[in-house]
């Protein structure tokens, strides 16, 4: 397939924007939350007045919940929010997740796990199971259905697939279905990340560098917990995979979707010519479609 114009323009726009400011991965951690609040990459994020906040029990105080609810809930989406472990909110998406919520009679629960480096691996893995424990035990009674899925993009996407193998191994727990968009999925590196380069398209090899370090340095990176692309794929959820080609981490997707499939789990894999990393965020083709994509696969997940 050929690129889309529009998707080759989008790109040069943001590297031509990116490339007027600071490198990420000279600065700190807090220096890059400030730097992003004040230079966003795309409109800043609008708060929805009927979001609603809630708590989940937490390993170490109470885990922050972002919760929309439609009008019709056949079932409830779990979302994790990206940003390298080190950035990003729960409350950064609430009209894109109430859209999905609404397309998919979804009630969305987004999940404010506890960041790098303040606080490394595994914290942010713990607060995501803590959330998703207690939406298994508490979904009936707060939204009037036990049907749920899971997904993320980026760091997100991998702290979905951690969590659905925490979920599978400690609580015997599936979910129904899985939307996984561009996530991170061997922190030892994938060959796309290793040979990215420096061309700086959102992320790059040097700031996946520096967001593995915040998260994880000294570790072991192929522990299962922390890279789930060695780990046992078996009995998981229905998954789709979205990804760009000028995304550092197409190999990621390419490679846990094949290895998803392999062990016996339905599984759709969509590349999109020349997409850049977390595409479906922007104003594209391109991210209109995998949006699409990803709202019919989650709402047929809830399929009896």
């Amino acid at each position: 397939m050929k690129p889309d114009p529009q998707t080759v323009a989008f790109n040069a726009q943001i590297e031509a924007m990116l490339n007027a400011g600071p490198a990420w991965e000279g600065m700190g951690a807090q220096e890059l939350r400030d730097h992003l609040r004040d230079n966003p990459l795309g409109p800043p994020p609008v708060l929805l007045d009927e979001a609603q906040t809630r708590t989940a029990p937490g390993p170490d105080g109470d885990v922050p919940l972002r919760v929309l609810v439609p009008e019709v809930v056949n079932g409830v989406y779990l979302y994790i929010h990206g940003g390298g472990w080190v950035i990003g909110t729960n409350d950064g998406a609430d009209e894109a997740l109430m859209a999905r919520a609404v397309a998919t009679q979804q009630a969305v629960v987004s999940v404010g796990y506890r960041l790098a480096p303040e606080h490394r691996y595994p914290a942010p893995n713990d607060d995501c199971e803590a959330a998703a424990v207690w939406l298994a035990e508490n979904a009936p009674a707060e939204f009037g259905t036990d049907k749920l899925t899971i997904g993320g993009e980026s760091a997100g996407g991998h702290l979905a697939v951690t969590t659905m193998l925490r979920m599978r191994d400690k609580h015997d727990y599936r979910f129904r279905g899985a939307a996984l968009q561009c996530g991170v999925y061997d922190l030892s590196m994938s060959p796309s990340a290793r040979n990215f380069g420096d061309r700086r398209l959102i992320i790059n090899t040097p700031v996946m560098e520096w967001f593995i370090d915040h998260y994880a340095s000294e570790l072991d990176l192929t522990q299962p917990d922390i890279s789930p692309i060695y780990a046992d794929l078996r009995d998981l959820a229905p998954a789709i995979f979205s990804v760009g080609t000028a995304d550092p981490l197409l190999d990621d997707s390419l490679l846990l979707a094949a290895q998803w499939e392999a062990a016996g789990n339905e599984t759709q894999l969509d590349v999109y010519p020349e997409a850049p990393h977390v595409f479906d965020a922007f104003p594209i083709p391109a991210g209109a479609e995998a949006t699409g994509r990803i709202n019919s696969w989650l709402s047929r997940s809830l399929a009896d």
